[in-house]
């Protein structure tokens, strides 16, 4: 798709008439709803506002791109403006700016849109093109300019796409790489690109960057890459994968940086001018390259992450109805409160938690093959959980979905290229979803529904010293990592034997996730001759953290005494985990801490337990650890 595809002769407004920023979004909005490209032109200018408070989008050079992605628009379309006196758009450069290119996305755009208003961003970084923009007299002209350049773009990123780009080595000054985002992903981060790959080809610097669009990434960053750089620039207003960076000199500087300070940020990196960035401590061969399918814990992750607000959204809202009554949400029972009812339909098997499965499996997939991976991975995980596969139904249908879709990626890739902008929006969901489904129905979740009934009757078949030892289990596993992969896959047990009706073990991942930051609180305040006055105010605020069922309170601590403070705490959540188990504590809401203890069954002796092993955990550090100098 070209870009006068999307901008024609009747969103070209030659002579704006316009003297302020706000003035010119309005004539540039009028100009797409008179031209019907437009559903609402009111939602669409808040849109383009909002969009302006997370930065300016006058991006200096006497240019702006005000854009944004929204319902509003019924046509993905761009409107062109121009003013020889120039606007105050507060640019960065805080020079008037005299170009306006407004961008219209709709939010269901695909690729080939994305792909074209992203390309007229990079065209932009031309002083020569900008230069012809100027001097056109006519909304033909300003057409004609616009696909010659295009033309001479195209034809060049042919010969560089994807490439390292090279300079001679008699003037090699080293080999940089890049990662440039914005959180539309439509203009600023190209525009970064651009500028930077240009000065570094001015420099006779190596460089390769990576571009996190609205259309996913591009020309990524390979191992090999990053291990023989010099050091990364990361020009970002939205969050990349970082731990990549391990032991790299990188720079983190906003996107806008990447386009107005390209010298600045190349000199810095080939002097090496950064700190050497810290990652999660992963080794480097654990790293998957991107896309590439590889990485299993980092996919599961993302769908785990992705399904905790639901988890605790929903979990929120189920104990608040329980506070009208265990049945008050039972239109059949003596109990029964119409806002319990609305309260547990939107969080319970109705509403947020209906959706834990599906969205599991749909950011598992969309972790191994990106944006094209989700809707596979939600249809896959919604036919588990219609089929009571469960967690383990909806990993299957995760992990099944985003390397269906990877394959297909493979396959779909000898297509002629004009059928690349059907593959996302067409050809990916329509052949992901079928086989993905098929797979479920057929093979996948009449066997998972056996092994699902099978945990669901061993849960519930707990007791005596089983029960303890897997109390035992779990809250250590919480104390372990917190609020790493061990601590996670504890949680999602115990949300699984929520939804499998066994409210114990989740009970004991609780009071285990409570007990770090509650025993190091303890600990500060009794043993105050043990730990810094800056630990000492830390460990008062874990009393909070702790009691509201946030494990990582305890992270900054175990960071700076890892052996003891770790130790410590897995030995008083195990026991916390397993005096809830022996207690036969259960607790139907999934999160909430001491706000939902009044919800289970045996109150005072699930606080008895948390205090126990809290103590416990305090008991150790204050004996284990040091006199402070």
């Amino acid at each position: 798709m070209k870009i006068t595809d999307l901008l024609k002769l009747d969103t070209i407004i030659i002579d704006l008439q316009s003297v302020s920023k706000q003035a010119v979004i309005d004539e540039l909005s009028g100009k797409l709803a008179e031209a019907g490209r437009l559903n609402d032109v009111e939602a669409f200018k808040a849109a383009i506002l909002k969009r302006e408070e997370q930065s300016t989008t006058g991006i200096g050079e006497g240019i702006a791109i005000p854009h944004a992605k929204t319902s509003a628009v019924r046509i993905p379309a761009i409107c062109f403006g121009k003013t020889v006196n120039g606007v105050d758009y507060d640019s960065l450069d805080g020079q008037p700016a005299h170009l306006f290119f407004m961008i219209a996305a709709s939010e269901g755009a695909n690729s080939d849109h994305l792909e074209t208003l992203s390309r007229l961003s990079s065209l932009l970084m031309d002083e020569k093109f900008r230069a012809q923009l100027m001097s056109a007299s006519s909304g033909e002209e300003v057409v004609e300019i616009i696909n010659q350049k295009e033309r001479e773009a195209e034809e060049e990123e042919a010969r560089e796409d994807g490439q390292l780009n090279k300079v001679d080595s008699e003037n090699n000054k080293g080999k940089i790489l890049a990662v440039t985002a914005c959180p539309t992903g439509i203009a600023h981060t190209y525009m970064a690109a651009d500028a930077l790959k240009t000065k570094a080809k001015e420099l006779g610097i190596d460089f390769k960057v990576e571009t996190n669009g609205s259309t996913g990434i591009k020309n990524a960053l390979t191992a090999a890459e990053i291990e023989e750089a010099d050091a990364i620039i990361v020009a970002a207003d939205k969050q990349v994968e970082m731990d990549r960076f391990n032991g790299k000199h990188v720079i983190i500087v906003p996107v806008a940086q990447g386009i107005r300070k390209t010298e600045e940020l190349l000199t810095r990196a080939m002097e090496q001018d950064a700190p050497v960035y810290k990652g999660s401590g992963k080794d480097k061969s654990d790293e998957a390259e991107p896309n590439s399918g590889l990485g299993i814990y980092k996919h599961l992750m993302n769908g785990v992450s992705n399904m905790l607000p639901f988890v605790v959204g929903g979990g929120i809202l189920i104990a608040l109805s329980f506070f009208f009554g265990i049945e008050a949400a039972d239109p059949a029972n003596p109990q029964y409160n119409p806002i319990a009812k609305a309260l547990s339909d939107i969080g319970g098997g109705n509403g947020a938690f209906f959706l834990l499965v599906p969205i599991l499996a749909g950011f598992i997939a969309s972790s191994i093959a990106d944006r094209p991976g989700f809707a596979p991975g939600m249809v896959g995980g919604l036919l588990a959980a219609q089929a009571n596969a469960g967690f383990l139904g909806g990993l299957i249908a995760g992990f099944l979905a985003g390397y269906i879709v990877l394959l297909l990626k493979k396959l779909f890739s000898k297509l002629p290229h004009t059928l690349e902008g059907i593959k996302p929006v067409l050809l990916y969901p329509v052949f992901g979803m079928l086989i993905t489904g098929l797979i479920m129905i057929f093979l996948i979740n009449e066997p998972v529904t056996a092994i699902n009934q099978g945990l669901t009757n061993w849960l519930q078949g707990l007791s005596g010293t089983n029960a303890i030892f897997l109390g035992l289990i779990l809250g250590g596993m919480m104390a372990v990592d917190m609020g790493g992969p061990i601590n996670k896959a504890a949680f999602t047990f115990g949300i699984a034997a929520i939804e499998a009706s066994s409210f114990g073990p989740h009970a004991a991942v609780m009071a285990g996730g409570m007990v770090p930051p509650l025993g190091i609180a303890l600990a500060t305040t009794f043993f105050k001759s043990k730990f810094s006055e800056t630990e000492r105010k830390s460990g008062f605020t874990n009393y909070f953290m702790g009691a509201s069922f946030i494990t990582e309170g305890a992270i900054p601590f175990a960071a700076a005494d890892p052996l003891r403070v770790i130790v410590s705490s897995v030995i008083g959540a195990a026991t916390a985990g397993a005096l809830s188990m022996a207690f036969n504590v259960t607790l139907p809401a999934p999160h909430g801490g001491i706000f939902v203890i009044p919800l289970v069954n045996h109150p005072i002796l699930y606080l008895l337990a948390i205090l126990i092993g809290s103590l416990i955990t305090a008991l150790l550090l204050g004996l284990w650890k040091k006199k402070q100098l």
